[in-house]
């Protein structure tokens, strides 16, 4: 090492004449190196005899590298002269003198000499000076930095010498910047603190003080690094330091009045975020009274924003303080209880009975086992699991990225699926072609067993104050006009003709005008909304009907876009809540409505849930205006909590309420990128305008201290829930309102639309209605079939007719996405309507629609589920005939068109999409998985047609809601029972998608910065009929070179970006302070149907790092 740094510097000085460029920086480096041979040469015996020559050599060294910096900002700063511009241009880089020290071994020299003139005693303390501002440079530009001090033994070098100068300030300071350096590395830290430098720490830092700031700084952030050591963290709560770093900020906090020192008070605020990231430093936190302390430090910062670092980070500390508590609920699991005919052994309702009791309960479980430490320590603020997470999914077995096109099942068996297809064998003889309806394909229609209970029928009584609780029961509306209920509650329930008898009671004015939206909404019929109803099944045996159903929905005409984030608004919330532990006794604490515990209402806000797609399971009343609301699992299940749709009455006109969703899942959410709440007010309807509109102020989405125990989540570490907040007043007195989660569409709505389709149909179109199954509930599955007839029963004519392509569409798989039957009632009014477009597509295709495949997850608010709690689009690889009759009826259709070789040439399931924006699509391709993944192919492996892409790049075009940028056709393996992958691989469907429509809004396009309602939704079912005609176009060209070229050049061949998650921007704010984001929700329920972004613990990753610039 010796002569080689010697020749090496030799060779140097004799190149220093070669060049002007050398003449800039080469010979200070070579200064540098000839200064490091003479170390070398010193080292060891030569050293402890002349301690001053080593000095001097140290000295020069620091001066060469300092100067270096110097002269570097200098050049920078100054004017610029010709001489200052070539200087500045010849300047390699700031700290290139330390790099090539570095890069020569130097730092193994200075610790060897640190090493030999510690043995020196006294020690030299201007060598230990020089020595030390030397390392203090040189250590965070060398990366191996802290092994190389711990296995030359200079950590206890360092160590001594900072306990030996603890008043000499002027030495203190650079040990302490290396002591700082060291203590990045987990193990030294580990080291270091058995040698007790935490307790040294704690002798340096100290109260309020205008001397020796820089020397606190570097103390405190060389204490900040020890303690992200859980044992330095242990040790720090064991020897009474929580209280004295309280002490020390509070000091801080009230001193710093002019805010000179906010680095310092950041300082001691990383230290407590540090220790209370193991359990007995939160227990010493709040004992210690911390929550009260940084609670009224940070409301005194909130007015000053260049303060937000202090505010975030005790924000954080607090958050994850906050005791965690267990739901105000009996049990997690669903409220309400379905028996199944039979519980598979493996699947997740067995798991939910097998649970012991007491499982909802929460304990802490983080932490303190003594082993964990050392190097897998991570700083839980910016910890960011496996960044490359989200390619393991990508599917990269070839042979499952070959679709088979292999039916699965005997021919004898799929036969009995021929009567869905009479019209592939109709011949339509003896059938009249004159103007005259026809009644050879009139439907098979619902026989709706209907129900024997009555059906309360909204009336103008529940908008009478005392009444609210007691609808009329009606058995049948005979007149539009509904009466209302009169005095002394003397309503006549469950008369037939209850309307006249109430009325007569009720005096003037107590009469309800049912809005006539037969004009506006030519699908809409409130008697026969009550019909429907009456044939519907819920497992709670639901008897009324809720007030915008019956009315029905106007989309407003005005814009309602995306609502701005004020700044601050999810901190003031947070600092709300923390308020609730730190003032016990401002909070009211009264359960006003519990699906479990029926009780007396009170004088408080008055709710209800208990109507069709209603979910709402307990309110708790928290402050005079503020309730608390707990949603219901799915049935058979213990989460997926997200859809909500729930009454509210009672209230006071002109107040702000807040309300805040206790139990979502989902780490992140639109609410935190501008989506509003819907709200229906039956005032409004009742004055003409029946609608939902976009609704809420202060709208965020953040982690809250409710949690599960880990055997309740399914043995996953993420435990925590999140709140959904939102304010909002009132504008009407005696009002009832309404608010959801998206656009409700029931079930009884969806056969209510079906039986006015029926009625729009004329002599032209082939419409059958089939019942394709009985879901478990007892409910009708629909099943459509939509074409052109025939013009003539000619032979020509039939056989055009039975050869049409099929085209295959399904929605309403998840009962949360309600946006998938708006979009899907679009496709079905298009597909009915008379435009020449429409006759165009009917003489084109033969649709076969499933248009609700999860009703009675839909009947009960069920967000994910069937009745058999589970994802229903995870069963299509093998669906169970009794417990997804849906799935399993729905494939076999599939199967039987394989079979007789007529497989659709599109199929598409209709989804929604809770985290991104915008409508797209996800296909399945070999060629764009294979890019994806780092699998090798053969060309042969990736011989593909390109046609997949065909269908979304046209809807791109026509479509103003449609994103071709967010379209995938990435195969994943968490998706393979998924319906899009199932019918792609098995019945050989290359255009199998799902189609996910934002729950939100759009940032591109025509409708960006808006939010979407219904109107857009039902335009984008139209979009996408239209799409298919176009696509007709495409593939029934003759040439089929020339569709090869059209094709190439509508889609470009550029592969589509693997989105994984929300491409949302960040927010000036932290979007998530989130306590312990190193324990984050990892649900295995996954996002939608199709789609890429499930990996759970990606997306967590996502959400929470993606916007988590929190100090």
């Amino acid at each position: 090492m010796h002569t080689h740094t010697h020749s090496l510097s030799l060779c140097l000085n004799k190149d220093i004449s070669k060049t002007l460029v050398h003449w800039v920086h080469v010979p200070s480096n070579s200064k540098v190196l000839m200064l490091l041979g003479q170390l070398e040469r010193m080292n060891g015996e030569a050293m402890m005899r002349d301690v001053e020559t080593a000095r001097q050599v140290t000295a020069k060294i620091f001066h060469l590298i300092q100067t270096q910096e110097k002269s570097g900002k200098e050049v920078m700063s100054k004017g610029s002269s010709g001489m200052e511009v070539i200087l500045a241009s010849l300047e390699v880089s700031r700290g290139r003198r330390v790099s090539v020290f570095v890069s020569k071994g130097g730092t193994g020299i200075l610790f060897q000499i640190l090493i030999s003139a510690s043995k020196e005693l006294p020690p030299s303390e201007e060598l230990m000076l020089q020595l030390h501002s030397l390392l203090a440079k040189v250590g965070p530009k060398d990366r191996k930095f802290g092994v190389k001090a711990r296995l030359s033994g200079a950590l206890n070098a360092t160590v001594n010498v900072t306990k030996q100068n603890l008043q000499n300030t002027k030495l203190l300071l650079p040990c302490l910047q290396v002591l700082r350096v060291y203590s990045t590395n987990s193990v030294n830290a580990i080291s270091l603190g058995k040698n007790g430098v935490v307790e040294l720490m704690f002798k340096i830092v100290a109260p309020y003080s205008k001397k020796n700031t820089t020397l606190l700084k570097v103390a405190l952030d060389a204490l900040g690094a020890l303690l992200k050591s859980k044992t330095n963290a242990r040790r720090a709560v064991d020897g009474g330091h929580v209280h004295v770093l309280l002490a020390l900020y509070q000091d801080w906090h009230h001193n710093d009045a002019r805010h000179r020192h906010m680095l310092i008070r950041k300082g001691l605020l990383v230290c407590l975020r540090n220790i209370t990231n193991i359990k007995l430093g939160r227990k010493a936190f709040i004992d210690t009274d911390g929550m009260r302390i940084l609670y009224n430090s940070s409301t005194e910062c909130l007015p000053v924003r260049t303060l937000d670092p202090l505010v975030n980070t005790s924000s954080l500390i607090m958050r994850k303080c906050f005791p965690k508590n267990r739901l105000p609920l009996p049990t997690i699991k669903s409220a309400f209880h379905y028996q199944l005919p039979h519980v598979p052994a493996a699947g997740p309702v067995a798991q939910l009975y097998s649970q012991p009791p007491g499982v909802d309960d929460v304990v802490d479980e983080s932490d303190d086992n003594e082993e964990t430490d050392a190097d897998t320590e991570n700083d839980t603020e910016n910890e960011e699991d496996d960044k490359d997470q989200g390619n393991d999914d990508i599917e990269t077995d070839l042979n499952k990225l070959h679709p088979k096109n292999n039916p699965g099942r005997p021919f004898e068996e799929l036969r009995v699926y021929e009567r869905f297809f009479l019209e592939l064998s109709e011949d339509f003889q003896g059938y009249n072609f004159e103007p005259s309806k026809s009644s050879s394909t009139t439907s098979s229609s619902f026989s709706s067993t209907r129900s024997t209970r009555p059906i309360i029928v909204p009336t103008a009584q529940a908008l009478s104050p005392k009444h609210i609780q007691s609808p009329l029961l009606l058995g049948g509306i005979a007149t539009r006009r509904v009466g209302g209920g009169g005095g002394g509650g003397g309503s006549n329930w469950g008369s037939d003709c209850g309307s006249e008898g109430a009325e007569d009671e009720a005096g003037e004015g107590a009469v309800l005008e049912v809005p006539d939206t037969a004009l506006l909404l030519p699908l809409h019929d409130p008697d026969l909304y009550v019909e429907m109803v009456k044939g519907t099944r819920s497992v709670p045996q639901y008897a009324e009907v809720a007030y915008p159903d019956y009315f029905g929905h106007i989309a407003p005409t005005f814009k309602e876009p995306l609502q701005e984030r004020v700044y601050g608004v999810q901190r003031s919330k947070i600092f709300q809540d923390i308020e609730r532990l730190i003032h016990p006794n401002d909070i009211v604490d009264k359960v006003v409505y519990d699906l479990d515990i029926p009780r007396a209402p009170s004088d408080s806000l008055k709710f209800n849930s208990q109507f069709e797609s209603g979910n709402l399971r307990k309110a708790v009343q928290i402050r005079k205006y503020e309730y608390d609301l707990v949603l219901n699992s799915d049935i058979n299940s213990n989460h997926y909590h997200q859809w909500f749709y729930f009454e509210v009455s009672g209230m006071r006109v002109g107040t702000n309420y807040r309300f805040n969703i206790i139990n979502s899942e989902k780490s992140n959410s639109q609410f935190n990128y501008g989506m509003q709440v819907l709200m229906y007010s039956v005032q409004d309807a009742i004055s003409g305008r029946p609608r939902w509109v976009r609704t809420g102020t202060d709208i965020c989405y953040y982690k809250n201290h409710f949690a599960r125990s880990s055997i309740a989540a399914g043995g996953q570490k993420g435990k925590s829930y999140y709140t959904m907040t939102f304010s909002t007043s009132f504008s009407h007195k005696d009002d009832v309102c309404y608010f959801a989660y998206h656009y409700p569409y029931t079930y009884s709505t969806l056969k209510m639309h079906l039986s006015k389709l029926e009625a729009l149909r004329t002599p032209q179109i082939y419409l059958r209605q089939d019942v394709l199954c009985q879901t478990l509930g007892g409910n009708s599955c629909p099943l459509l079939t939509i074409t052109a007839m025939p013009e003539s029963n000619s032979n020509d004519y039939i056989c055009q007719f039975r050869n049409r392509p099929l085209i295959f569409l399904s929605a309403r798989v998840h009962p949360g996405e309600t946006n998938a039957s708006w979009v899907m009632k679009g496709t079905l009014e298009f597909l009915m309507g008379t435009s020449p477009l429409a006759a165009s597509l009917r003489e084109a295709y033969i649709f076969k629609i499933v248009p609700m495949l999860n009703p009675d997850g839909v009947v009960n608010g069920n967000h994910r589920c069937s009745l058999s709690g589970e994802d229903l689009n995870r069963q299509w690889q093998n669906p169970n005939p009794e417990l997804h009759p849906t799935i399993y009826h729905t494939k076999s259709l599939l199967q039987y068109l394989a079979h007789i070789q007529r497989a659709p040439l599109v199929f598409c399931d209709y989804h929604g999409h809770s985290r991104k924006k915008n409508v797209f699509m996800y296909g399945c391709s070999v060629k764009e998985t294979v890019w994806q993944s780092n699998i090798s192919a053969t060309s042969s492996d990736l011989q593909e047609d390109l046609g997949y892409r065909a269908l979304p790049k046209i809807l791109s075009q026509i479509a103003p809601a449609f994103s071709m940028a967010s379209c995938s056709f990435v195969v994943e393996r968490s998706k393979e029972s998924t319906a899009r992958v199932v019918v792609w691989r098995e019945i050989g469907v290359q255009r199998s998608y799902t189609m996910e429509s934002t729950l939100c809004g759009c940032d591109q396009g025509k409708y960006k910065g808006l939010q979407i309602g219904t109107r857009e939704l039902e335009e984008m079912g139209a979009q996408f009929c239209v799409a298919l005609l176009r696509l007709k176009r495409l593939t029934g060209m003759r040439n089929h070179q020339h569709l090869l070229d059209l094709e190439s050049d509508i889609i470009g061949t550029s592969p589509t970006t693997y989105v994984m998650e929300e491409d949302e921007p960040s927010f000036l704010e932290a979007i998530d302070y989130s306590a312990e984001s190193n324990d984050e929700d990892a649900e295995p329920e996954n996002e939608h149907g199709g789609g890429v972004q499930e990996n759970p613990n990606h997306l967590d990753q996502l959400s929470d790092g993606e916007t988590n610039h929190r100090d």
